[in-house]
């Protein structure tokens, strides 16, 4: 055995698969009595095997720690709830936003607002990437268009009851965009009727 392969593998961030069936009926307690940030999957029962079979519904499982555990103590605690195997996450976000296959378009697509979290970890955040920030903007502007919309109170008061996934970039620094937006377009509004 090789010096590497003798080094024990250590990580922040784990994985593992829950079969429903196979697992103790109290699989999420004992998670949420881990008092560890924990994500977990909406149920997996749409994803196909590439000969189309279905597969066997299943749950994954996001394990993240502080700071870094040994892959071999967190594959024994993987088996107190129930989890098959233990692997090494190597990207936070990646992982996360696999959790509903939101990069995977050739997969079963799974809602985001289905994960459970535990410990506190935000997973809207955590899977949140600049890009959906610029989607999210363009889409609030749209709205705007769409509904005669010039007020940025007005779109605030929309988004704190009906989008939270916008009101969180607004909140987060996409207000200046949006309020040059519909100042400007208030300003060509008022211009327009005053010719």
């Amino acid at each position: 055995m090789s010096k590497s392969e003798r080094k024990t593998i250590e990580a922040r961030n784990f994985a593992t698969v829950v079969y429903p069936e196979s697992a103790p009926e109290n699989w999420r307690e004992i998670l949420q009595e881990l008092k560890t940030a924990v994500f977990i999957s909406p149920l997996h029962d749409c994803d196909c095997n590439p000969d189309g079979e279905v597969k066997k519904a299943h749950y994954h499982v996001m394990l993240m720690y502080e700071g870094k555990k040994s892959i071999n103590t967190i594959r024994d605690l993987c088996s107190t709830f129930g989890g098959v195997g233990c692997e090494k996450v190597e990207s936070k976000r990646g992982y996360a936003r696999y959790l509903c296959h939101l990069d995977n378009p050739e997969k079963a697509q799974y809602s985001p607002d289905d994960v459970t979290t535990y410990g506190g970890e935000n997973y809207t955040v955590v899977i949140g990437t600049v890009l959906d920030k610029y989607k999210a903007i363009r889409e609030m502007i749209a709205y705007c268009n769409d509904n005669g919309i010039i007020s940025y109170a007005e779109l605030v008061e929309y988004c704190m009851t009906q989008r939270d996934d916008w009101f969180r970039v607004l909140a987060d620094n996409g207000t200046y965009m949006v309020k040059e937006y519909l100042k400007s377009k208030e300003w060509t509004m008022n211009r327009e009727q005053s010719i």
